[in-house]
């Protein structure tokens, strides 16, 4: 019980503020402190842990990945994308909606940086959707969820912390988010143009734009296309380890970075200080993390928890429910990252003693993470779209926008569920 007062002390630290990695630190260290059996010298080994987490080839994938999609945000590849696909879109009715939903995409496979993602499209395409006489809540709504693919559609970093977290091939994880993903992205079309149909109002076409030929459409599309066909199409093959395409992809981010025209010192200097820091606050959450598991697992946390569910449970489909309620609820209250490092290494025994595949479990998890960025009051796209749009759209619309698109998310986990192959298609 000890363990679970523990955990729960950790998560009322959470929700008064406190850093993450001080939180699950500091309270491993009162704790093996104040219990008698345990002590400071259960401590000795940590220096162990965290040498092999900075030591893990695995992990080294997470900061290049960052550092690609930080030089692609400044490439000023993504207006390009966006300004060609809604030509592509001109005269249908939810169509300028239909382009930032493949631009997330697209992005999502070249990037996989949600904050970027959002913040770029909603300095662009929010003002081109209100122009346009988009509704506020489907606009806001379509750009944060867009936004946020690159929680799910690879390369993206918190399927590479899931695979080190569970032990689990990444390039299997990769593979077996391209489906779910896209299935995500599908039915984020379909809601936008059937809602465009039922109410022509809120998603009207484009009449004015000026259309792009199909000669310059293919020029913008083709380069970003290209980087991420190499960096994914290079792990799948199993030609390179994820950390070898990442570096890859930094290079390529390089090149389309030079041919924009846009590669300058400043430029390198943003995306090195950017990926230091994003670094750092991940590896600084799984040290915190790593201090915290050492001693629950002592007091026996992982142990109550495991018999709780293989006795008093016995279900492994209830088990997957209460997981995935959990965590969902959870995402309410704090980042995906904590939940990866804190949440998940509780469950990976359990799972294991039920016989449930992790790489189908992992998907799931991602999927259901992706909310976390979605739900108020500490989504973290909300605030990045609130931030960026300013005064043209107020909180309630984007609350009500969203709404939409988190049932879409929990429609896409139910989905994956139910239909275990959209996970194991390309594996």
């Amino acid at each position: 019980m000890i363990a679970l007062v523990m955990f729960c002390v950790a998560l009322l630290l959470l929700l008064l503020g406190v850093p993450v990695a001080f939180s699950f630190g500091g309270v491993a260290i009162i704790f093996a402190f104040f219990t008698l059996d345990i002590g400071f010298e259960i401590f000795n080994i940590l220096p162990f842990r965290i040498y092999g987490i900075m030591g893990n080839t695995t992990l080294m994938a997470v900061p290049l990945f960052i550092m690609m999609g930080l030089i692609l945000e400044k490439s000023g590849m993504s207006e390009k994308l966006l300004i060609s696909m809604s030509s592509l879109f001109r005269g249908v009715r939810g169509g300028l909606g239909v382009s930032v939903v493949l631009v997330g995409a697209m992005l999502a496979a070249s990037t996989g940086i949600v904050s970027a993602s959002v913040v770029m499209m909603s300095f662009i395409a929010l003002p081109l959707m209100l122009k346009a006489g988009y509704n506020k809540g489907l606009a806001s709504g379509t750009i944060a969820a867009s936004g946020t693919l690159g929680q799910i559609i690879p390369p993206s970093i918190i399927l590479i912390v899931l695979g080190d977290v569970m032990s689990v091939s990444v390039g299997e994880l990769f593979m077996g988010a391209v489906l779910p993903g896209l299935t995500l992205v599908g039915l984020y079309i379909v809601y936008i143009l059937i809602r465009a149909f039922i109410n022509k109002e809120d998603a009207p076409a484009i009449i004015s734009e000026e259309k792009i030929g199909i000669t310059a459409l293919l020029f913008t599309i083709t380069p970003p296309l290209l980087l991420m066909m190499t960096v994914l199409g290079s792990i799948f093959a199993g030609i390179a380890s994820p950390t070898e395409s990442a570096a890859f992809g930094v290079v390529g981010g390089l090149l389309l970075s030079s041919l924009n025209k846009t590669l300058n010192f400043e430029m390198i200097k943003y995306a090195l200080f950017e990926t230091m820091k994003l670094s750092g606050m991940i590896f600084m959450i799984l040290i915190g993390a790593t201090t915290f598991s050492l001693v629950f697992n002592e007091l026996g946390g992982t142990d109550l928890i495991l018999e709780f569910f293989s006795h008093d449970i016995g279900d492994a489909w209830v088990l997957i429910g209460v997981a995935m309620l959990a965590i969902f609820v959870l995402g309410f209250f704090i980042d995906f990252i904590e939940i990866s490092f804190i949440i998940v290494p509780i469950l990976v025994p359990i799972v294991d003693a039920f016989g449930i595949d992790p790489v189908w479990f992992a998907v799931l998890i991602a999927m259901n993470l992706q909310a976390s960025f979605l739900t108020p009051p500490f989504g973290l796209s909300l605030f990045f779209l609130k931030g960026a749009a300013g005064n043209s759209i107020t909180t309630i619309d984007i609350y009500r926008g969203i709404i939409p698109f988190i049932l879409l998310q929990l429609l896409g986990v139910g989905l994956v569920m139910m239909f275990p192959n959209l996970v194991f298609a390309f594996i």
